[in-house]
């Protein structure tokens, strides 16, 4: 009878340890969002020595690299008190959707108090939301809501099957209309899942679609890593290492073979085909993209939007894409596109580039519309550019 009862208890443990993120309930709470919009982190660590946050709801500080001069995120000391660590903010944070992760005797973590984080290429951090004004576009509404889906095409140019972030608007499945389409490209490091993570384009739309400020829309999120099937760990690479240092990068490869995706989703998809049913924008190397595509094929987009777009090629890049930069451009122009959209922060890294290229489009007499906003090369600018130029679209 001894032996069964500790057989038992044997068991009964080995299930408690099988299910043990059942009981691994937090009881600390970080980030609290207090009445006022201040924000409390916390941290029990009894041991450590120093303990900062850093996120971008902090003031940015410079850093320097071999590339130049960048905004970092700031950082701030949490005090300690019979082992507890807090920090609360000096001032009410500004309606967005803030990033965040602790720093302990100088090694990075993640808040263990708070299971919402965010992958951006190699770094993790935890979210966090102030609501009101735009942030409001980044919640799940009680609206009707569209569907996400991660599709597969084959890409004859590329040699491989690729995947690539579908959104259809709410109603979709159900009717027989046929949409505009919208292709949205993500940042050097990024991959489909970017924008719509990091982004939260589902629910800008369905929340714009919804009030009647934006068309519905199909929109698609490609990979444009060339070289790449897929996102980090959803591919046949299985779970390797993250990275912007990728063969085919900027190299004039995913520019090239760009049309197959307008040719699969106009195959699989009922969509509107002519050109002013086309729009294409991207953030950083997506913005570069869009620029490439746009007039490499005049024809197809209507609306191009960039959004802290790098301008110049990879050095030493001998694509065809990029020869002839100036008539390809005077071409897309002379076919008067509806709306030419620029965007950039005023201490983006990337701020110069995009000044030179306005005035290269200013000399030309080519109309666009251009935005500036505070800060640089982050997200919080990216998704708040989305909002700015989906409205304008298939009008």
């Amino acid at each position: 009878m001894k032996t069964i009862i500790t057989i038992a208890a044997s068991v009964i443990a080995l299930g408690c340890n099988a299910q043990q993120a059942l009981w691994g309930t937090s009881v600390v709470v970080s980030p609290e969002i207090n009445s006022d919009n201040t924000v409390t982190f916390r941290l029990a660590a009894p041991n450590a020595k120093t303990v900062q946050v850093t996120g971008d709801f902090l003031p940015p500080q410079k850093i320097k690299t071999p590339h130049g001069e960048f905004d970092a995120p700031g950082v701030a000391d949490l005090e300690q008190k019979d082992g507890m660590w807090q920090f609360t903010t000096s001032g009410a944070l500004d309606p967005e959707l803030y990033s965040y992760t602790f720093l302990v005797d100088g090694l990075k973590i993640t808040d263990p108090s708070n299971v919402y984080q965010l992958r951006d290429v190699t770094s993790v951090t935890n979210i966090f939301i102030i609501d009101g004004a735009t942030a409001d576009y980044y919640k799940v509404k009680k609206v009707p809501h569209g569907s996400v889906s991660k599709v597969w095409y084959h890409s004859p140019s590329l040699g491989m099957d690729r995947r690539l972030t579908v959104y259809t608007p709410a109603g979709y499945e159900k009717g027989d209309k046929n949409y505009p389409v919208f292709y949205l490209l993500h940042g050097m490091g990024g991959d489909e899942n970017a924008w719509t993570e990091l982004g939260r384009a589902a629910q800008i739309l369905d929340n714009m679609i919804a009030e009647g400020k934006a068309e519905p829309m199909i929109v698609v999120m490609p990979n444009g890593n060339a070289d790449l099937e897929a996102a980090p760990g959803e591919s046949s690479l299985g779970f390797a290492q993250p990275t912007i240092q990728l063969p085919k990068t900027m190299d004039g490869s995913f520019e090239t073979h760009f049309p197959e995706v307008v040719e699969f989703i106009d195959s699989n998809y009922r969509t509107k085909t002519e050109k002013h049913s086309r729009a294409i924008a991207g953030l950083s190397m997506g913005g570069f993209h869009s620029m490439q595509i746009s007039k490499e094929y005049p024809d197809m987009f209507d609306y191009v939007g960039l959004f802290s777009a790098a301008i110049l090629p990879k050095e030493g890049s001998e694509s065809p894409v990029y020869a002839n930069f100036e008539d390809k451009l005077k071409t897309q122009f002379d076919k008067k596109p509806a709306l030419y959209w620029i965007g950039i922060g005023e201490t983006d890294f990337l701020y110069k580039a995009n000044e030179e290229y306005r005035k290269l489009l200013d000399r030309n007499g080519y109309k666009y519309i251009y935005h500036e906003s505070p800060e640089g090369h982050i997200w919080k600018n990216w998704r708040m550019y989305l909002i700015e130029f989906v409205p304008q679209l298939f009008k």
